[in-house]
């Protein structure tokens, strides 16, 4: 294991969480791909002596989105479309409303690397999301999963009469340094 057991934390601004976008549609040139910002979280990960019995969770702050940038589309995304984006998020999509995981098992695959399947919800609905971490030596950790927006509650954003759609999936990244707690 590249890790000691202990219970570790990570958050801004030792850590990053990013959720990217993917445009759909007749209409998706029109659109942008989004890398979009979560600035309030917070993880706690509690490394067992049993790899197999270590814990991850995440919870994180609907209302704190911020669009980085938008690749493709028409024309650049503006400061106004930015903060229009993340207005429609809070008002429209996720209206405010927190967003937690829990690991439900966890498989150590060797050299700090984790095979993490656990319960996200968001918008109070409750799904099972798998994805896999690394955790090196120096405590970096790095990881992604695939969410499916439909398999909590929300329908993908439409424009121009649903010739433009957002992608029903998003990647979620995480990645920092952890820090012993306490």
């Amino acid at each position: 294991m590249a890790i000691e057991a202990g219970t570790y934390g990570l958050e801004p601004p030792n850590g990053r969480l990013t959720i990217r976008t993917a445009r759909r549609g007749a209409a998706s040139k029109a659109g942008h791909d989004l890398l979009i910002e979560v600035q309030t979280w917070g993880a706690t990960v509690q490394v067992d002596a049993d790899p197999a019995r270590s814990v991850f969770e995440l919870n994180a702050d609907s209302r704190s989105f911020k669009v980085l940038e938008g690749t493709g589309g028409v024309k650049p995304l503006g400061d106004k479309d930015k903060d229009g984006i993340v207005q429609t998020v809070n008002d429209e999509i996720l209206k405010g409303t927190p967003i937690t995981f829990r690991s439900t098992a966890v498989r150590p695959d060797g050299d700090g690397r984790f095979h993490v399947t656990g319960d996200l919800e968001i918008r109070n609905g409750i799904s099972l999301v798998a994805f896999d971490v690394q955790i090196s030596d120096d405590h970096r950790v790095s990881g992604s999963a695939t969410v499916t927006q439909s398999d909590h509650g929300i329908k993908p954003y439409t424009a121009l009469f649903g010739a433009l759609k957002l992608a029903d999936d998003v990647e979620i990244v995480v990645e920092g340094t952890l820090q012993p707690a306490g």
